[in-house]
């Protein structure tokens, strides 16, 4: 009895890992369809609002379309449905490009085509994945079968795609600009302004951390251009003073408009503590090894959740953008849309 019960939880196991049937995991008939096709479209459209896309999952589904193996679409499409980032990208992907969805598409199809168009249209899936998040079981099951209906038929052109693909590249952002320091209205006015530097003063054992000013952070996540998961940590405001124009007076960040990576500065690093799986802060550390720039900095250590810390851990690099309004993920988009988003990668130091 053992030994037939160990038998069926590895086959219950591999149909979980290969996506086939149960019989034919237990059989150890697993078979895959060949050529694969390539996927690395889907983390390019907007409609997975950034969301980490299963790729894999997504390529070998459509091939068991295309070869019309009803077990392996059956297991597949059942993983898909629980993967909503996922099957919104695969919809998306073709409900935002046709003009209409065809007679014999289902209601939820009609319904939700217009906000795949709208994604398309504003270069923001937010809305559109919200709506498929919000879906009933059979809502979803009857998107993701009219979108594979598309796919298994040889899908969308490539060449309408590519042309997707450079719609929703990186928006036209404003050139960054380093705000005039606002001392100099007072030095043009004939008033003596004195800094810490001009006053020679020892700074050694104070801690400056309080004379600048201070962000806040959350933890998010996204992607990059090649659909490979890479945490992300985004900065609000916590002092009168903090903002789009103090960043760009104290970093060489670019502008980011959600789309695409910023470049990677091996100076800026985000702390974090192996002990308790918490971050302690975000420095630039200068030429001579000591911190420069301290643009945050915990209050407490606060464990992180292990997915993330895990995620950390493999990418040893961490996409660091702001400032936003507030701690909010809807705040992180808007400020894209307008523009007003720095960025860069950060290395990670663990200690």
């Amino acid at each position: 009895m053992v030994k037939k019960h160990g038998k069926k939880q590895r086959a219950r196991q591999k149909s979980r890992r290969t996506g086939a049937a149960h019989a034919s995991a237990a059989a150890g008939t697993t078979h895959t369809h060949t050529p694969l096709p390539d996927m690395d479209v889907l983390p390019l459209v907007p409609h997975g609002a950034g969301r980490v896309l299963d790729l894999d999952l997504a390529a070998r589904l459509v091939a068991a379309c295309r070869a019309g193996c009803g077990p392996c679409q059956k297991s597949l499409a059942k993983r898909a449905r629980q993967d909503r980032p996922t099957l919104a990208a695969l919809a998306g992907v073709v409900f935002g490009l046709v003009p209409t969805v065809g007679m014999f598409a289902s209601a939820t199809t009609r319904e939700w085509a217009p906000l795949a168009r709208d994604a398309k249209a504003r270069n923001s899936g937010i809305e559109a994945l919200a709506a498929v998040e919000a879906m009933t079981d059979e809502q979803v099951s009857e998107l993701l079968e009219d979108a594979l209906d598309h796919w298994a038929a040889g899908g969308v052109p490539e060449e309408q795609i590519a042309d997707m693909v450079k719609f929703v590249g990186s928006p036209d952002l404003p050139p960054r600009q380093r705000p005039a320091d606002p001392m100099d209205a007072f030095r043009k006015a004939g008033i003596d302004v004195f800094t810490l530097d001009d006053l020679d003063v020892d700074l050694d054992g104070i801690d400056t951390y309080h004379l600048a000013e201070n962000y806040g952070v959350f933890i998010g996540q996204t992607a990059t251009p090649e659909g490979r998961p890479l945490p992300m940590l985004t900065l609000y405001p916590e002092t009168e003073g903090a903002g789009i124009e103090d960043l760009e007076r104290r970093t060489d960040w670019e502008h980011w408009g959600l789309h695409g990576m910023p470049d990677m500065d091996p100076h800026w690093r985000l702390r974090a503590n192996i002990a308790d799986r918490s971050l302690e802060g975000l420095v630039r550390v200068g030429p001579d090894g000591e911190d420069d720039i301290e643009l945050w900095r915990a209050a407490q250590k606060v464990s992180l959740p292990a997915e993330w810390w895990s995620l950390l851990d493999q990418a040893q690099h961490v996409l660091v953008a702001g400032p936003v309004k507030e701690a909010d993920n809807r705040a992180l988009q808007a400020a894209g849309d307008a523009g007003e988003l720095l960025a860069v990668v950060a290395r990670v130091s663990f200690h």
